[in-house]
């Protein structure tokens, strides 16, 4: 279970700036290049390339290079796990840490 605070707060600390919320919601329509986002935001390159490694680091987005350009989209497996982690941090389950308290 400590594992999944772990890896949890991850996914959510890299969630928890709006401005990368911002992207996720923008890619949740689909995959974007660097520049469509870029426009969107009206940010800068290198404040776009920290933001995304952010996301990429925490597993959340995938990069893809085709050329010169960078195709990012969510990955759908780190979402699903990050849900199901927090339903299971919610919900009073057989290893939930209250459980093991009364031990």
């Amino acid at each position: 279970m400590e594992q999944i605070y772990v890896d949890t707060a991850k996914a959510l600390k890299a969630i928890s700036d709006p401005k990368r919320l911002r992207i996720v919601d923008m890619l949740s329509c689909g995959e974007r290049c660097a520049c469509k986002i870029l426009e969107e935001f009206h940010i800068t390159q290198p404040t776009l390339s920290h933001d995304m490694r952010v996301l990429v680091d925490a597993g959340l987005v995938i990069g893809r290079r085709e050329g010169k350009n960078t195709y990012y989209a969510l990955n759908p497996e780190a979402l699903q796990s990050i849900q199901q982690a927090l339903e299971r941090i919610f919900e009073a389950g057989p290893d939930c840490i209250c459980h093991r308290a009364k031990a």
